[in-house]
């Protein structure tokens, strides 16, 4: 058979259609040895820009539907991980930075228990922010005893504008020490508001008044005064008691070096073990025998304590043991640490002539009062006289160097 001329093809060549028949056959061909289709991969197997690709990391084909949605799912889970961690470690922050006051807390305890110096980085840190002050001068005083509170106001303790400036210039501060009734809010706690809000000299503790109750009232006194003022020494006097100021903060400045300081006129008296009797020890059987007497401790109408006693006092308040007597409460505390006991005889003076003697041989007294009354016998009235004899001048004050 042969090939017709002029079929569109030249002689010996092969037509278009089986041209085209062989195409299609070997496209066919090729599909059945073909055991699979190339696809297109998915988004997230193409590399970023600039992305680097970790070894062990390649990205890998992924089918589409439940899986994808599952990597989903945990790219969520892995993000609120971090958001978690976050939270995480700003809480630990905050426990840790409390956990560092209370650890300075402890430290400056533990430095009194042992008797160790309390470390400087303590000191520095919690007075920040804080004026430093030479002393404060805590007056203990009762509802009852607004004349007392008078006669002082007009003899030793500055008034107004000048009470202000012996804060700022000496750095002494004092107040009228009281707490409040036990009807909160009655009759006499509106008297001392209205008082204090004249003469602006009060500072009022959380303690229920009551004679019965002066340790107590010691015990928050001296806590309360170190958190509200960053003083050297704090001083607790009566109110029928007459004080040369400037010649209480010398005496006391010869000690501000020393941590662990308790200034007084200290006395060993009698435990009476007698009902009924003024002073009487409900806990006498403590103290030993019939007829002992208590151990060493300052007499209640003048005492000063250094700050780290203050301190001590209001980090264990609430398990520091009371006796009836405040003076003996007070030196019972400070009896297992390692306290200087500073036994100073011209904090415990006597009324005139004693006092006035004193002062014409240049030995000034810083308090003075009867013995026999514990404090000024008649007080109201006789300060006056007391404060003429034996007071050190208005001058000795303002140009007293602490």
């Amino acid at each position: 058979m042969s090939w017709r001329r002029g079929g569109g093809a030249a002689d010996g060549g092969v037509s278009r259609r089986w041209a085209f028949l062989l195409c299609v056959g070997s496209f066919c061909l090729g599909l059945l040895f073909t055991n699979r289709m190339w696809t297109l991969p998915e988004a997230s197997e193409i590399a970023k820009p600039n992305e680097k690709v970790e070894e062990g990391n390649m990205p890998v084909a992924t089918e589409c539907g439940p899986k994808k949605v599952q990597e989903q799912q945990i790219y969520k889970d892995i993000l609120h991980a971090q958001d978690t961690h976050h939270d995480e470690q700003t809480l630990d922050k905050t426990i840790a930075s409390l956990e560092t006051e209370l650890s300075a807390v402890r430290s400056l305890q533990e430095s009194l228990l042992n008797g160790s110096p309390v470390a400087e980085e303590f000191k520095i840190s919690e007075s920040i922010g804080r004026r430093k002050y030479r002393m404060v001068i805590g007056i203990n005083t009762a509802f009852s005893s607004r004349k007392r509170r008078d006669s002082i106001r007009y003899t030793w303790m500055p008034q107004g504008e000048k009470r202000k400036k012996l804060e700022e210039e000496k750095g002494i501060i004092i107040r009228f020490v009281i707490g409040h009734s036990a009807i909160s809010g009655g009759i006499v706690d509106r008297a001392i508001e209205a008082e204090d809000r004249k003469h602006q000299d009060f500072m009022r503790i959380d303690h229920v008044e009551g004679y019965l109750a002066l340790s107590g009232k010691t015990k928050t006194y001296f806590a309360t005064a170190v958190s509200l003022w960053d003083a050297d020494f704090y001083v607790k006097v009566d109110d029928d008691v007459h004080v040369n100021i400037a010649t209480l903060g010398q005496i006391l400045s010869h000690h501000a070096m020393k941590p662990r300081v308790y200034i007084g006129c200290m006395k060993s008296g009698p435990v009476l073990s007698e009902k009924g009797v003024r002073y009487y020890e409900p806990e006498h059987w403590k103290f030993g025998e019939s007829g002992n007497k208590y151990f060493r401790h300052a007499t209640g109408q003048l005492y000063a304590i250094s700050k780290d006693l203050a301190t001590y006092i209001s980090i264990n308040k609430h398990i520091l043991h009371k006796y009836i007597n405040e003076d003996v409460s007070l030196g019972s505390w400070f009896i297992g640490l390692d306290v200087e006991h500073i036994d100073d005889k011209r904090l415990c003076c006597g009324t005139p002539p004693d006092c006035e003697w004193k002062a014409q041989a240049g030995n000034i007294c810083a308090a003075s009062f009867d013995w026999r009354c514990s404090g000024i016998c008649n007080s109201e009235g006789r300060i006056w006289e007391v404060h003429n004899k034996c007071a050190e001048g208005e001058k000795a004050l303002w140009n007293a160097t602490f």
